[in-house]
């Protein structure tokens, strides 16, 4: 199934909430005032966000001055247009070999995206290895563990309560030592408190730095889309700690504000690199701007 058919039938909450506002809005015989302030509202609830909902609006008014536009329909295409600026990146590709941190609180469905993108990335050819460094969570590096089976990839794990550091410095010497091209690294959404878990992952980020400078380092966070705007605030927090290079957004099947693709990438430019829009090993797809741009329209 194509990105774009799977992306119509799991988009449904959201293009239904969506695109009905903006039918009323499109199918008015006018652009006055209340077209825009429609417009705003429509935007607004599909979780697009306050200023990237008011940035788009601007943009539009001075492209339908600018070209004369009068008929309401015809300003849809030109919002198409300027809302796939907000979410399309130029994405180099990945470069190997490679150390992808993945952070993210806990919920968001961290570890199954983990195993989710293992399995992706070892279905293109690729030698992939996990690094259960979320070692604060009772758990979490048995259920890491159940994902590299399904995987079928290496995993490196230590007891509960062991140093994460030290996880992620055995799993490089093993990475290195079998010529792995990619190298998962799963951290804690949680310590005791903000400060202790940005140290964690500012101390990871240097045994990476320190002992696999030959690799490629990137940072990928997990975000539940049901969260809204709150999506924001946890990059923002992680951004701090470990540079954010993308995200992987999670449920967004199962939200009616799927908005939030657009108010993410606009608030913060960081691309979005992979949804999850199912619960089978094979439901991450790379994310298409283009097509999910029309899938909500």
């Amino acid at each position: 199934m194509g990105f774009l058919k799977k992306l119509a039938e799991k988009l449904s909450k959201t293009k239904e909430a969506f695109s009905k506002k903006l039918f009323e809005v499109f199918n008015r015989k006018n652009i006055n005032d209340e077209f825009y302030e429609d417009l705003y509202c429509a935007l607004i609830s599909a979780d697009v966000g306050v200023n990237v909902s008011e940035r788009v609006i601007e943009q539009l008014k001075s492209v339908v001055f600018k070209k004369k536009i009068r008929e309401p329909i015809a300003a849809k295409e030109e919002l198409k247009r300027l809302l796939l600026s907000e979410v399309d990146f130029d994405v180099p590709p990945m470069q190997y070999p490679a150390v992808i941190l993945v952070s993210g609180v806990n919920g968001t469905g961290k570890t199954t995206s983990i195993g989710k993108l293992a399995f992706k990335l070892k279905k293109q050819g690729k030698s992939v290895m996990l690094a259960a460094a979320d070692t604060f969570r009772a758990a979490a590096s048995e259920q890491l563990s159940i994902w590299a089976e399904r995987a079928g990839v290496r995993i490196v794990k230590h007891a509960e309560g062991a140093d994460p550091a030290a996880v992620v410095y055995d799993a490089i010497q093993s990475a290195k030592a079998k010529d792995v091209d990619i190298l998962i690294v799963d951290t804690a959404g949680r310590l005791q408190n903000k400060k202790n878990l940005m140290d964690e992952l500012g101390k990871i980020n240097r045994v990476i730095s320190r002992e696999y400078a030959e690799a490629t380092a990137y940072s990928l966070i997990v975000v539940d889309a049901t969260v809204g705007q709150n999506a924001i605030s946890q990059v923002d927090a992680f951004d701090e700690a470990v540079d954010i290079d993308g995200i992987i957004l999670t449920k967004l099947d199962g939200t009616a504000k799927g908005g939030v693709v657009i108010a993410i990438c606009g608030e913060r430019e960081i691309p979005v690199l992979y949804v999850g829009l199912g619960e089978g090993i094979d439901d991450l797809d790379e994310f298409n701007a283009k097509e999910f741009i029309d899938a909500i329209l």
